[in-house]
């Protein structure tokens, strides 16, 4: 029998000779329990916005994309093309020219970036099920069309079938002469919307698609490339595909996979993460400070116990294991009590979305988004381990000792 485990249950259960001893621990139960709960719960929180903002910008942006080390496009005579068909796991691949221009839709003006991509497009993205209104269809046999976001359609004013207010997209010309005219200094071409997208505000208010040979028109790129985005195939390792690219392309060319192309919004959110984990930590070892007086109370309580354990031929090492595990048995109680509400509400969260978004009527969802990751509960539980350790050993070295010190004396 263990019997450290056997007493320190006895104490945790039984009543104290004095009653604050008892509301002292069911404090420190549940300080430790709100802390580890609100610890599960905004973890999850962070997790679920973490998936769903990775989940839009993937309807966006390709698995990989290869761009020039220098330089905003590359010539696609020296581009190894080549070496995209050679390498296995990739399913297809899209050329694409980005940049800024100018719209004008009746007496309505708007900057925006101008994304010109091959009829492989649909392969590589998802935009085409992001569909607000119209079809996604950018060339139709010589005639070319456009796709925009609903934000620029919002800001323009724009309807689909304007067959008499074409869009006009003005970019300025490569070599432009001084001119009294300062329209001359810019090419423009008219093109026929053929339905907007919504997929997140980003892109929404940035984007829009045109056909690659409408936009090598339009900016007089006949041989040029802004960038080359790919597929990987279903079932083949990502990372694995991305260094056989890096290998067969050079040092000319950059690889990026999903987290390298929104790098600095995700490291963002890694770090918003890691902060609200420090600061509720914190308030968890604040809570822990509860143990220390109850468990302090309690060696004073149990003097007498003590004393007679002691005449049994109970060893100090033991006493004090007695009062070690009575402190842990305070803390881990809290921990898997925390652990068990913060994982039912967040399990509610994530079936029936009770607490909702303020003004979510503009954003993409209407309740708090809710992600368990069980990596967090053992990390959460490991800190608790750690907190309650550390809040058990002193009050039992320190007490303990000045008590034998004061028996022996």
């Amino acid at each position: 029998m263990n019997v450290p485990f056997y007493i320190a249950r006895r104490y945790l259960f039984a009543k104290k000779s004095h009653n604050i001893i008892n509301i002292i621990s069911i404090i420190s139960v549940f300080g430790i329990m709100a802390g580890t709960m609100a610890l599960i719960i905004v973890l999850s929180v962070f997790n679920g916005f973490e998936t769903l903002v990775t989940r839009l910008f993937n309807t966006f942006n390709p698995d990989m994309k290869i761009v020039a080390v220098e330089g905003k496009t590359f010539s696609t005579d020296s581009f190894p093309a080549n070496t995209l068909r050679d390498i296995s796991g990739i399913a297809c691949y899209t050329g694409v020219i980005e940049e800024n221009a100018l719209l004008r839709y009746k007496d309505k003006q708007y900057i925006v970036t101008i994304k010109g991509v091959s009829p492989t497009f649909e392969c590589t993205s998802d935009v085409g099920n992001s569909m607000v209104e119209g079809v996604f269809q950018l060339e139709r046999g010589p005639a070319n069309f456009a796709v925009l976001g609903q934000g620029i359609a919002y800001n323009l004013g724009m309807v689909l079938n304007d067959y008499e207010n074409p869009l006009a997209i003005y970019v300025p010309k490569r070599s432009a002469s001084r001119t009294i005219d300062p329209m001359d200094a810019f090419n423009m071409l008219e093109i026929q919307p053929s339905g907007f997208f919504g997929i997140q505000q980003d892109f929404d208010i940035k984007y829009v698609i045109v056909p690659l040979r409408f936009t090598k028109q339009l900016l007089d790129y006949p041989n040029r490339l802004s960038a080359i985005e790919l597929k990987v195939s279903p079932g083949t390792d990502p990372d694995e595909v991305q260094e056989q690219l890096e290998k067969a392309l050079g040092p000319r060319f950059i690889v990026k996979n999903r987290f390298q192309q929104e790098e600095v919004l995700f490291k963002i959110m890694k770090s918003e993460k890691l902060a609200v984990f420090a600061i509720l930590g914190f308030i968890l070892i604040i809570a822990t400070f509860n143990v220390i007086g109850s468990l302090s109370m309690l060696i004073l309580d149990k003097k007498k116990d003590i004393a007679v354990l002691n005449s049994l031929g109970a060893s100090n090492r033991l006493i004090k294991r007695i009062f070690m595990t009575e402190g842990l048995l305070i803390s881990m109680s809290g921990a898997l009590l925390g652990l068990f509400l913060g994982f039912l509400i967040c399990f509610l969260q994530m079936q029936f979305g009770f607490i909702s978004i303020q003004n979510s009527g503009s954003f993409v969802v209407e309740a708090y988004p809710v992600d368990i990751e069980w990596l967090d509960f053992v990390w959460v539980l490991l800190i608790d381990l750690i907190i309650g350790f550390l809040a058990v050993w002193y009050p039992v070295s320190y007490v303990s000792q000045r008590y034998f010190k004061e028996k022996m004396e």
